[in-house]
Formats: C-alpha cells, sequence, structure tokens
C-alpha cells in the first residue's frame, strides 16, 4: 500500500502520542520524600481507640499515645509538620498503599502486607503473652496446643497469626476484635486470650479480674515497624531506618513507651518482666 507523505507525518504523530501517554501512565507518583519536601507536612495514619498506641481526645481532638509521641519525633528528624489522618488496623494498610498516607507507625509486617507495602526496621519487638482464666496455670505454648483449650484472639492479627502458627491442636475462637476476645474471657467462653504484652498488661490493670498473665516459654516475638508505600526512591525509606538507629541508641523509643504506659493506661516500668525490651 502506498503511504504518501502527509499520512506518514500523520501516522507518525499518533504513534509518538502513544508512545508519550504510555509513558505517563506508567510514571510513579511523586516519591514519599520529594513530597514531605514540597509541603513540609508528614501524613501519618492514626487509630482511634488503639491506646496505648493511639487515642483521641474527642473534646480537643488531640492525639496521644507512644505512636503519636514517636511520630511526632519523626516529623521533627524530617523537619516537617505532622497531619494525622484518621485510619483503622483494617483499612491502614490500603490507605498506605494508595498514597492517602504516608506512614503507619505500629504496623506488623506481615508476608500478605509485605507483598502491598514495605517495612523499614522494626521500631521494637513485641512479645506474645496470655491473659489466662483464674485457675489456668501453664508455662510452655505447646500446652497450649490441644484440642481441649479454648483461645481467644482477635482475627487477622499478629496473634491469629501466632496461633495459627505454634498451636494447630488448639480450639482456636476468632473474634472481630480484641474487646470481643475478651469479653469471651471474661464470660468463660475461652481459658485464654493471646495479646502482646502491651495489651494484656494494659487489660489486667483495667481488669484485674480477668485472670492472669502468663510468659510462656519459648519466648515469641513479633517486630512491630513502620509501613511505607512502594517506591523506587527509597529516600524517605532510609531516613525512617535512620531515624529510628537514632531514637533506639539514645533510648527514647523505650522512654516513650514506658511513659506513655504509664500515664495512659497506669501501667509502671515495673510490670514488664526483665526478658521484656523495647
Amino acid at each position: 500500500m502506498h503511504i504518501n507523505r502527509r499520512n506518514f507525518i500523520a501516522q507518525s504523530i499518533a504513534v509518538g502520542s502513544l508512545v508519550v501517554t504510555g509513558s505517563a501512565f506508567s510514571q510513579e507518583p511523586e516519591s514519599t520524600a520529594a513530597r514531605i519536601k514540597r509541603t513540609g507536612k508528614l501524613r501519618l495514619g492514626a487509630i482511634n481507640g488503639a491506646s496505648p498506641y493511639f487515642t483521641k481526645d474527642l473534646a480537643s481532638g488531640q492525639w496521644r499515645g507512644f505512636m503519636v509521641d514517636l511520630g511526632l519525633e519523626l516529623a521533627k528528624y524530617l523537619k516537617a509538620e505532622v497531619e494525622w489522618v484518621e485510619t483503622t488496623w483494617g483499612n491502614a494498610v490500603l490507605d498506605v498503599q494508595t498514597n492517602k498516607i504516608d506512614a503507619q507507625l505500629g504496623m506488623a509486617p506481615s508476608p500478605a502486607r509485605r507483598e502491598v507495602v514495605d517495612f523499614s526496621g522494626p521500631i521494637f519487638q513485641n512479645y506474645n503473652t496470655v491473659v489466662a482464666k483464674k485457675g489456668f496455670n501453664f508455662e510452655r505454648w505447646d500446652q497450649l496446643n490441644s484440642p481441649n483449650v479454648k483461645v481467644a484472639v482477635d482475627v487477622g492479627s499478629s496473634h491469629d497469626q501466632l496461633v495459627t502458627r505454634i498451636l494447630p491442636k488448639a480450639n482456636i475462637l476468632r473474634f472481630e476484635t480484641s474487646a470481643a476476645a475478651t469479653m469471651a474471657l471474661q464470660s468463660g467462653r475461652v481459658d485464654c486470650q493471646v495479646l502482646v504484652i502491651l495489651l494484656s498488661t494494659a487489660l489486667l490493670t483495667k481488669l484485674p479480674n480477668v485472670g492472669h498473665i502468663v510468659f510462656p516459654t519459648p519466648p515469641e516475638t513479633n517486630p512491630t515497624n513502620v509501613g511505607i508505600r512502594k517506591q523506587t526512591d527509597q529516600t524517605f525509606m532510609k531516613s525512617v531506618n535512620a531515624w529510628l538507629d537514632e531514637e533506639r541508641a539514645a533510648g527514647k523509643i523505650k522512654s516513650i513507651i514506658l511513659s506513655n504506659m504509664q500515664s495512659l493506661v497506669g501501667v509502671p516500668p515495673t510490670a514488664f518482666p526483665p526478658q521484656v525490651h523495647f
């Protein structure tokens, strides 16, 4: 087929437009580091009712909690101002992934989450404990691994992941929230509830008659990290990890956690056994 000069030019322009358009669509969004530098704002997710991690004063609208204090320290390190964006533990991954927030502090890096979100190094290692009903005594995790033992967890949580992995024979009851699992323990429907130590100590301070805390052996820990959007530019990730290294070396992470545990939920530093480190 004969192509005259005019048709050739028209077709070349059309092909060129497709190339430019395709390139534009394939470009990544502005990097997190570039957006923070441009706006001076660090958008962090905050979860109401997740004390001592996060809690919101309904009268003033002010956020409190040790993840809040750590977020303020991170913003100071980045020479930015925090913009709190309310979310939930269930929605936080999507909010990071879709660039609604720059980071979510306190996110556990499960294999499924790692598929869609990048993670910093650990903020701290969370120590898993068991709140057992009165009279239910044991020392090792494997003593719970029986169909005769009813274990309560909040579905999809790090607690759920732990018992699924190490207690395959236990009678595991999964509840929508941690509070619902605690109600099952209070009512006698289950023998125990698995919780990380920051939550179990807070629970026993609030409800001392619910049972007692057991620190089963061998120790089971899981990291608590910062969730960050996947992106080619790793400047923000490197900054977060550098900040964490500085905070940890200065002992600030431990002091922030312990001070919030005491001020928000009434748990003194002496409530944590020597094997627990932050």
